[in-house]
């Protein structure tokens, strides 16, 4: 039985939208360099990749045939873009897994990217049937967090105390140098604008580090930020992901011929599920996509080593974690997009090369990758880690 084992991981740091080193670096460009030092790692013929399957949100076009171009794939190389909001990048990962298994692909690159600094306008205008079947199918996810926090009795101390731990365990391994092995250094060109002035500038800029955390974070600094949709309300700006760039990508091969090259994989791809929700909780997506995963593999939630949840925002991620009975010691623990950012189609991949190699480090077994999907999703994935 053929089997897709992931051989190699590589990604750039996270940068702030708007303000940050990627601020005027297109999605491709960034893909480009993620998907050229993916294959570079895994040692194969650029050659080799049949086909690049990209995850993104906010991008335009089939960005993974571009960037598999600007990589250096020859014209050979195939890609293909898709979008299943905020599972994108995990999703690319299953489908290229899945040409690998069942399709007789050899190599195939799984990535995801999100620029939101070059996000734009569109959508591609709306169904009033639609709104009338689900009047909150388009709820801003920001609304359906509240919604979450409200309806099941999550309180803005809890959260705020989630969000301190998060950024605290992100610096903690950010300072310990536990994203080194992911990280690749990006040279590009920044935007600058003078505040006074308001004129902008662009000036050169490395990328070589995730700069969206704040490792200063107090809870006194948490309780002090209002919410974002006013008073008796729960999102601040301190207790969701934030909004950022950046771009990451794995490599997949058929387990028999990565052994016949003598390669190492980080582990092996064993299967993922999505199910939907009410598109005003959309936040809780994972609550039931995940027991549908555990239950194919025969599997329970304590059988599972590592978790790796998406931190959208403190309201959800809290409600899933403690709804799935998840011990906190599994569960994020070198920090989520809380402190380290979102690009909505690269988190998945970022999450499940991360699980990966943080996995290894802690001799963990089996790993899931989980997030709410806009809405009324939720998708998960099961990984397991070689040694």
């Amino acid at each position: 039985m053929r089997q897709a084992v992931i051989v190699s991981y590589a990604r750039t740091g996270l940068a702030k939208s708007m303000r940050g080193g990627f601020n005027n670096t297109p999605a491709m460009t960034m893909l480009g360099h993620a998907i050229e030092h993916a294959v570079q790692r895994a040692g194969v013929d650029p050659a080799e990749v049949e086909d690049v399957v990209a995850g993104s949100v906010a991008a335009h076009g089939n960005v993974a045939r571009a960037a598999a171009l600007l990589a250096g794939l020859p014209v050979t190389t195939s890609g293909v873009s898709l979008h299943r909001a905020c599972s994108s990048g995990l999703n690319a990962i299953a489908n290229a897994a899945h040409h690998i298994v069942e399709e007789g692909a050899s190599v195939v690159v799984g990535c995801g990217v999100d620029s939101i600094s070059f996000q734009g306008g569109g959508g591609g205008g709306r169904d009033t049937r639609l709104t009338d079947l689900y009047p909150d199918f388009w709820m801003p996810m920001i609304d359906t967090a509240d919604v979450v926090a409200a309806r099941y009795g999550i309180s803005r101390e809890v959260q705020d105390a989630y969000s301190l731990e998060s950024q605290r365990r992100m610096a903690a391994a950010q300072a310990a140098g536990k994203f080194k092995d992911e990280i690749i250094s990006v040279k590009t060109q920044m935007k600058v604008v003078d505040k006074a002035t308001k004129a902008e500038s662009m000036v050169d800029a490395v990328v070589d580090r995730d700069e969206c955390n704040r490792p200063d974070t107090t809870l006194e600094g948490l309780a002090r930020l209002e919410p974002v949709k006013g008073p008796g309300k729960f999102v601040t700006a301190g207790n969701a992901s934030q909004l950022s760039d950046g771009a990451g990508a794995v490599v997949l091969m058929e387990a028999r011929e990565a052994e016949r090259r003598g390669l190492h994989p980080l582990g092996a791809f064993k299967g993922w599920a999505v199910a939907g929700c009410q598109p005003d909780e959309m936040g809780i997506g994972p609550v039931f996509a995940i027991p549908r995963l555990l239950e194919r593999h025969g599997l329970k939630v304590a059988d599972i080593d590592l978790w790796e949840l998406n931190e959208a925002f403190a309201s959800q991620c809290l409600y899933c974690r403690d709804t799935l009975g998840i011990d906190p010691a599994k569960y994020n623990v070198n920090g989520g997009s809380i402190a380290i950012g979102h690009p909505f189609g690269m988190t998945g991949t970022r999450l499940a090369g991360h699980a990966l190699l943080e996995g290894r480090r802690r001799k963990a077994k089996l790993v899931v990758v989980s997030m709410c999907v806009g809405g009324g999703m939720g998708a998960a994935g099961l990984f397991e880690v070689f040694a």
